[in-house]
């Protein structure tokens, strides 16, 4: 069905039928209700705060009370794309996804800053964690608000030593940084 058809078919409706059937695709599709629980009460921080633990969990996971061993990091880039592209679906404020993107790059430094990683993989991840954060962040705007964080992103990967810290360079190079 065409956007057109819908409209087509949702002017046919009364209001009676309209809120029936949003009504029904609020309690069978999860993606609704959340939608709609947010549209109607968005506690962006509280939002971006589970964000933060969760992104921060795959990194620092927490020792659970009772078990002998601590569990250990799995570093996975793609808890935090998940977040990342559910925030912008729900229409999140562009400078509350910035920062979690931002913040997703800046744990995996302090990270890496405590712990050895030869997988070349992960250094190529945050790369493109980086990447796509700056073009967001330009895209709406907002590198001026952004600026120090980016900076100081930058600085810790050349404290670190990154092996691909002139991919980092070639991205601020472009920005006229």
């Amino acid at each position: 069905m065409s956007k057109r058809d819908l409209k087509k078919y949702l002017g046919e409706l009364t209001k009676e039928q309209l809120e029936e059937q949003l009504i029904e695709l609020y309690e069978k599709f999860a993606p609704v209700k959340v939608y709609y629980d947010f549209v109607f009460n968005p506690k962006e921080d509280k939002l971006l705060q589970d964000a933060k633990v969760k992104i921060s969990h795959e990194y620092f996971p927490i020792k659970k009370p009772g078990a002998k061993w601590r569990p250990k990091a799995k570093m996975r880039r793609s808890v935090a794309q998940k977040l990342i592209k559910h925030f912008m679906m729900l229409g999140v404020d562009p400078y509350i996804v910035a920062d979690i993107m931002l913040y997703n790059i800046e744990i995996a430094q302090t990270y890496s800053s405590q712990n050895f990683i030869k997988q070349d993989l992960f250094y190529k991840s945050i790369f493109n964690s980086f990447e796509q954060a700056v073009n967001f962040i330009i895209a709406n705007g907002i590198f001026n608000d952004f600026k120090l964080r980016i900076n100081a992103i930058y600085e810790e990967i050349l404290q670190q030593k990154w092996k691909n810290k002139y991919d980092f360079e070639v991205i601020l190079d472009k920005i006229d940084y």
